[in-house]
């Protein structure tokens, strides 16, 4: 584990990023995209590099492999076939409904935000047990903003209530979680089971970044 703040015990509140930090659904993104990009035409696309531009818009990772022409039909392409294969492959990462778990047990306000569509990380948040313990869970499409931008944070603090967030943290698994709550004043706790490692989390500006989120049960 690669050091330099140790993540509170009972922050002020927490916002989480979903992709790479609660979960890993990377089979089923990725499958998705070769399946879109395919029909067009396209190579397909390298598993790898759609990986690792996780994070951002859908959009944003659509763009690298279909011309600007393609884009808009492509991303309700994707909206339509991924509901069939969202699951496949799911997983709750390790720690993860525990942490959930012990920040709720100890009153501590909790929110989703990420730039996987709005409805579709709802319904994952209810398939893997997170609803019950986060109530709020904002995504693309819900509001006109994405992930970095500050308006986006402030609008789930707000959500939150934001008279019992001081104190907030951000966790996630990249340099744009990372972007999110640095614009937004926040620190940013970093979990290395995305695309990035402890070495790049802490290189963006992580106040911290593990290897697991079980590096963290034992301080909530």
């Amino acid at each position: 584990m690669l050091s330099l703040m140790s993540l509170p015990k009972t922050p002020g509140a927490v916002i989480w990023d979903m992709d790479g930090t609660l979960i890993d659904q990377t089979a089923g993104i990725v499958r998705c995209y070769e399946e879109v990009v395919s029909a067009l035409g396209h190579p397909t696309p390298d598993p790898g590099e759609i990986h690792r531009s996780m994070g951002g818009p859908m959009a944003q990772t659509m763009a690298l492999f279909v011309q600007p022409e393609e884009l808009e039909a492509a991303c309700l392409d994707f909206r339509k076939r991924f509901p069939d294969i969202m699951y496949d492959g799911i997983i709750v990462l390790p720690g993860a409904l525990q942490l959930v778990r012990n920040f709720y047990n100890a009153g501590v306000p909790q929110a989703i935000l990420t730039n996987k569509h709005g409805p579709t990380a709802r319904e994952v948040s209810r398939h893997c047990g997170f609803a019950s313990y986060i109530p709020i869970c904002v995504g693309s499409t819900d509001t006109e903003w994405s992930k970095p931008d500050p308006t986006l944070t402030e609008y789930v603090l707000k959500a939150m209530d934001a008279s019992r967030t001081s104190g907030a943290v951000l966790i996630g698994d990249s340099p744009t979680d990372v972007a999110t709550a640095e614009n937004a004043g926040l620190e940013c706790y970093t979990v290395a089971t995305g695309a990035h490692s402890t070495e790049e989390l802490i290189a963006a500006g992580g106040a911290e970044a593990v290897e697991s989120l079980n590096d963290w049960i034992e301080l909530t």
